[in-house]
C-alpha cells in the first residue's frame, strides 16, 4: 500500500486526484486550510486528513506530525487564482500583496510541502504538482505567472530528485468546470469560449486531471520525469 499526500485535497481537482488514489487500495492523507471541509471529505474517501494553510513555513512544519512518516507520492494540488477575491487596485502595495499572494498559493504551497516532505520520500517516489494552462501566455497575470514558476522549479526539482529515482512532473489543466477555481464567476459565453480553443470541444473534466495524475504515479511513468503534461483538449499544443 502506498502512502499519497494530495494539498488542496478537499474539494475539485484535487479531491478527485484524492478518491481515485484511494480507490486504487493507497493510504491518502489530503491536506487543506478548511478542517470541516477535509474532515468530511476524508470521510467519503476513507482517507485522512490534515488542516494546514501550506503557504506558511510554520504551520507547515508544524503540520509534520500530521503526515506520514513515509511518502510514495505526493500531489500539490494547493492553489488558486487569488485575484478573484481581490479588488483591482493601481496602489503599488496593493499591487504587490496581489502578487505575493499567487506566488504564495500557487508556487510556495508547492515548494514548502516538497521540501518538508523531501526526506519522507522513498526512492522511487513521485512528485506531481498542479499547473496550470495560465502558465503558458493565456493571461491571468499573477497567476499565470505563479503557475509558470511552478514549471521552472519543476525542472530543477526533477534534476535534485532523480538519483533518488524520483520524478517531478506537472499536470496542466485547462478549463475544468467541476470545481471552485471560478467563484460561480465563469459566464456561459466565457465557458463556450474556452471550449472553441479545444481539438475536442469540451471542458475538461476532474477525472481526466486524475487519470494523467495516477498515470505519472505508476510504474508505467518511471522514465518521465522534468515534464509539463497538458490536459486541456489541445487548446494549447505542447510541442
Amino acid at each position: 500500500m502506498r502512502e499519497v499526500v494530495v494539498t488542496g485535497g478537499g474539494t475539485g481537482i484535487g479531491y478527485a486526484i484524492a478518491a481515485a488514489f484511494a480507490a486504487r487500495g493507497d493510504h491518502v492523507t489530503i491536506t487543506g486550510r478548511r478542517e470541516h471541509v477535509l474532515k468530511e471529505a476524508a470521510g467519503r474517501i476513507g482517507a485522512a486528513y490534515a488542516a494546514f494553510n501550506a503557504a506558511s513555513p510554520v504551520a507547515v512544519q508544524e503540520a509534520l506530525g500530521l503526515l506520514p512518516s513515509r511518502v510514495d507520492v505526493l500531489v500539490n494540488n494547493a492553489g488558486g487564482n487569488t485575484n478573484l477575491d481581490r479588488r483591482q487596485s493601481a496602489d503599488l502595495m496593493d499591487v504587490a500583496e496581489a502578487w505575493w499572494a499567487n506566488l504564495n498559493a500557487n508556487l510556495m504551497s508547492a515548494v514548502l510541502v516538497t521540501t518538508a516532505l523531501a526526506p519522507r520520500l522513498g526512492d522511487g517516489g513521485r512528485v506531481v504538482s498542479i499547473g496550470s494552462i495560465a502558465a503558458r501566455g493565456t493571461g491571468s497575470g499573477s497567476y499565470g505567472a505563479a503557475k509558470a514558476a511552478l514549471e521552472s522549479w519543476t525542472a530543477d526539482l526533477a534534476a535534485e530528485l532523480g538519483p533518488r529515482g524520483i520524478t517531478a512532473n506537472v499536470v496542466s489543466p485547462g478549463l475544468v468546470l467541476d470545481t471552485e477555481f471560478f467563484r460561480g464567476r465563469l459566464t456561459e459565453d466565457g465557458i463556450r469560449a474556452r471550449v472553441d480553443n479545444t481539438r475536442n470541444g469540451r471542458a475538461g473534466t476532474v477525472s481526466d486531471v486524475a487519470d494523467t495524475v495516477l498515470f505519472l504515479a505508476g510504474p508505467g511513468a518511471g522514465h518521465v520525469t522534468g515534464q509539463v503534461l497538458h490536459v486541456n483538449g489541445g487548446a494549447y499544443l505542447g510541442r
